[in-house]
């Protein structure tokens, strides 16, 4: 093999492996600054020269440090990516919102679910109340697997699995193919570091008949669940998980062996998830194991573990004054038993580590898609998230903000959690993004990333530390973390950095819409006002001051406006954004006020 190519495995229903070479990824205009075909060339062997230098140089220094069992547990701790569909910040017996001290503060929503075992792992690990995804699942699921923004990704809306949904003024050339077999993927990055990669739930990652929409294209040996579709057709093993019902487009694959039977959707993933992991450390191998379920997601089917309640915040009277839910409440609580099905899942897993006798060696990182779709409220109301605003697909918090918790399995004083700490039952006083995780996991394994690969996050480490700081003198924290490799990040880094979210599409709750975050100001730019929606570009709020977005300083603040506008538009050409068209084709950019 040379290092232009790399040998990886094409998994398969049947278990077997077909041999599957391809190249790997090369820098494109996308990446890099413009250079002729020679410079590329040299640019691209010295990148991959120093890349697999790093790599060695790295393990041989670990070579010398550690006896053989520890060795093996500090180059490949095993990971756990459990993501859940559609499942927003608020949808949570866990507090995740903070007062202005840093406080969690619980509101009506964390009464009304149950998630224990959330908050067993909350308990154990560090959560974030400022957590980012996208508004929508696909473009989340790609910069997870990227490390990169959606709008360098360009897969910027969701995935239709069977038509191009770019919207009457989408880009032409947005990414509807999602990821391709050349993509760099987190799972194949894995793969090369040694681990055995595992698939099991909803991919979504490229449309029907696309490579990418089969996982083990995409760095995976083994894929359960995962196809082009973005919804089961049914949670109902009895409906064989949508092969047969009004939705028989939607099957969920690689479940045969549970059809018919009186399981719920929820529960066969887990016991394949289960079952592939057990094999995994039955053969000694490391084990990277993403998790994403289904649920939440549409159609809202209860859980017969968890049956639906009538009773909670969303209690009716029925006509003749009986106790009772109508049907839009009967779907919140429809909605909070898929809630705790998933939480059970996480508990079943959180369990087999330690029967394994993997726990202490097992990071696990816990999140949401996007914003909660909670049947409760309107987009763009204070309802299925509140108090935030807005609900999956919506450009306002309650859209884009996301549960997302980090833990070791089982806490431990092992050499690998003491160089990685994770400080138990700490809220981060900052904010991440989804495409953080795969440079985390990167920092986790001590083995590099290919250079050529643009990444638009960073390691979160930096931000664990500071989460310890922030309730303890820096000599404290310095004392009680002399392996860290991270360095704690900076008030100054957290006020510089800034998000961005890219959505130059419709029909969605919010259309044609990019929010940029810069320290606590957001702005929201509008690329078509409408007197019928919003009537202006802009909408700018103060997260600090006004958290829950009620007050939009857009017509007072318009120099900071203007200054946002600008920043927007070079950080968007930085990452090469698509932009939307008007009716006669011509792409539309942002306007900056006068």
């Amino acid at each position: 093999m040379t290092l232009n190519t790399i040998a990886i495995s094409n998994c398969s229903d049947d278990g077997k492996h077909t041999p599957l070479i391809l190249k790997r990824r090369t820098a494109t205009k996308r990446d890099c600054l413009p250079m002729n075909s020679f410079s590329r060339r040299i640019v691209r062997f010295l990148s991959l020269v120093l890349w697999a230098t790093q790599c060695l140089l790295v393990e041989s220094e670990l070579l010398v440090a550690a006896d053989p069992l520890e060795l093996r547990e500090r180059l490949h701790p095993n990971v756990m990516i459990m993501l859940i569909d559609d499942m927003g910040v608020m949808d949570s017996s866990v507090p995740f919102l903070v007062d202005q001290t840093g406080k969690p503060v619980r509101y009506p929503l964390n009464d009304w679910y149950s998630t224990p075992n959330m908050e067993r792992l909350a308990k154990n690990g560090i959560r974030f109340s400022e957590f980012y995804a996208m508004s929508v699942c696909s473009p989340s699921r790609i910069a997870l697997m990227t490390g990169q923004n959606s709008a360098r990704h360009r897969t910027t809306t969701w995935i239709n699995p069977d038509s191009n949904n770019k919207g009457p003024q989408g880009p032409p050339d947005w990414n509807w193919m999602g990821l391709r077999p050349e993509s760099f993927t987190l799972a194949r990055w894995m793969q090369h570091a040694g681990y055995r990669t595992i698939h099991v739930g909803k991919g979504h990652f490229g449309p029907r008949g696309s490579p990418g929409a089969d996982p083990c294209n995409l760095g995976f040996d083994i894929n359960v669940g995962g196809s082009s579709i973005g919804q089961p057709g049914s949670y109902y093993g009895t409906k064989n998980f949508g092969a047969n019902g009004p939705k028989s487009t939607h099957p969920v694959p690689g479940l045969d062996a549970y059809h018919g039977q009186e399981i719920f959707l929820t529960e066969a993933l887990t016991r394949e998830a289960k079952k592939h992991v057990a094999k995994s450390v039955e053969d000694g191998k490391p084990f990277f194991l993403y998790f994403p379920h289904y649920a939440v997601h549409a159609p809202f089917q209860a859980d017969p573990k968890f049956p639906v309640t009538e009773t909670g915040p969303f209690e009716t009277e029925s006509d003749d004054g009986r106790k009772g839910v109508n049907k839009k409440h009967k779907d919140a609580s429809t909605y909070a038993s898929l809630i705790r099905g998933m939480d059970d899942s996480l508990g079943q897993m959180l369990e087999q580590f330690e029967e394994l006798g993997v726990a202490e060696n097992t990071l696990v990182l816990f999140l949401g898609d996007n914003g909660s779709d909670a049947p409760i409220g309107g987009p763009h109301e204070v309802g299925s998230s509140a108090p935030l605003r807005g609900k999956k697909g919506s450009h306002y918090e309650g859209g884009v903000r996301v549960p997302f918790i980090v833990s070791w399995a089982k806490p431990a004083q092992t050499d690998l959690q003491e160089r990685y700490k994770i400080p138990s039952g700490y809220i981060a006083p900052d904010w991440g993004a989804i495409y953080d995780i795969l440079p985390t996991i990167s920092e986790l394994l001590e083995h590099p990333l290919p250079t050529d690969h643009v990444l638009d996050g960073g390691s979160l480490f930096p931000k664990f530390l500071r989460a310890k700081s922030a309730n303890e003198s820096s000599t404290t924290a310095g004392a009680s973390l002399p392996n860290q490799t991270s360095k704690p990040s900076s008030a100054d880094e957290t006020l510089e950095r800034s998000f961005l979210m890219h959505f130059p599409h419709a029909p969605h709750r919010s259309d044609y819409f990019t929010i940029f975050r810069k320290g606590d100001w957001k702005l929201i730019y509008h690329y078509f006002p409408s007197p019928k929606g919003q009537s202006t570009h802009y909408q700018l709020f103060s997260l600090r001051e006004d958290p829950f977005e009620q007050n939009d300083l857009s017509q007072s603040h318009m120099a900071q406006v203007k200054q946002l506008v600008e920043e927007m538009t070079i950080e968007l050409d930085e990452q090469n954004a698509l932009f939307p068209v008007d009716s006669n084709g011509k792409v539309v950019r942002p306007i900056s006020p006068d």
